[in-house]
């Protein structure tokens, strides 16, 4: 007959295979093949076409999104976009609710303080526009006693800001870009600072046929060069790395140079 099992030898058999099982588990976490097949979640903000937009079958597409999906391909893992207001963008970041952002995000030192930036992917620059009957408008500066149009904490709104100062009611913030261009085609604002890509897109797609309140853009050597970044949170180098593995790779290989061509032209 086998010796009865003692409470204490129970117990010390349970803590073993306790500590088996983390053990395997903490190891099963820590395979690589299992951190390759993890799906990210990204942040955009699908109004800011054509860099991040909603198609007509509901699907989130443009050149961030194909250019995050090919990053993703390269380097093993996958990603799943949610469609996220800006001005609360990195927020949902910090909150853990998003891993990556990717929204036409200009790096600045003062993001630096809150993310980590991946390499700069794209080069972009502030725009005016304004319309044909706004003749007196010739650069930024000739702003300042107007009402200016901006989407909300997007760097136009910082351009705006030091243009005007930070709480003058002339900034009009909208909470996209088109809502900002569609408020000057109908007089509501005199101008609209933005992004070269997305303005440009607008202008080609919706130019009105009262030839006043046709829109121009001008430019202004005081608005500098901007550089998009893709955004992960402090400290996630691992993530980094991948990132930034996959959009040298996607450069190297003219996947880059297509979605270029795509959906900006040749």
């Amino acid at each position: 007959m086998p010796a009865p099992f003692h409470p204490r030898r129970r117990l010390l058999l349970s803590a073993t295979l306790s500590a088996l099982l983390l053990g395997a588990c903490g190891k099963q976490s820590n395979d690589p093949q299992n951190q390759a097949n993890r799906v990210y979640r990204v942040g955009t903000d699908a109004a800011y076409a054509p860099m991040e937009m909603v198609s007509a079958d509901k699907q989130i597409t443009g050149f961030d999104i194909d250019l995050l999906r090919a990053i993703a391909a390269k380097s093993g893992f996958e990603v799943e976009f949610v469609n996220t207001p800006f001005e609360s963008i990195f927020n949902s970041l910090a909150q853990n609710d998003r891993d990556v952002l990717i929204s036409s995000i200009t790096i600045t030192d003062k993001r630096r303080q809150m993310v980590d930036f991946s390499e700069p992917y794209f080069e972009a620059r502030q725009m005016i526009v304004t319309t044909q009957e706004n003749q007196h408008i010739h650069n930024a500066q000739d702003l300042i006693p107007l009402k200016i149009g901006v989407q909300s904490a997007t760097t136009g709104d910082f351009m705006a800001q030091k243009l005007l100062g930070g709480s003058n009611p002339a900034i009009r913030r909208f909470e996209s870009m088109p809502m900002a261009l569609a408020e000057l085609a109908s007089g509501g604002v005199d101008a609209v600072i933005g992004d070269e890509t997305v303005v440009r897109h607008f202008l080609h797609n919706n130019q009105v046929g009262d030839a006043r309140k046709a829109l121009r853009l001008l430019s202004d050597d005081g608005f500098e060069k901007e550089y998009y970044g893709i955004a992960v949170r402090k400290g996630e180098q691992e993530l980094l790395e991948k990132i930034n593995r996959g959009l040298a790779a996607v450069k190297a290989d003219g996947t880059y140079d297509k979605l270029k061509v795509k959906y900006f032209g040749s």
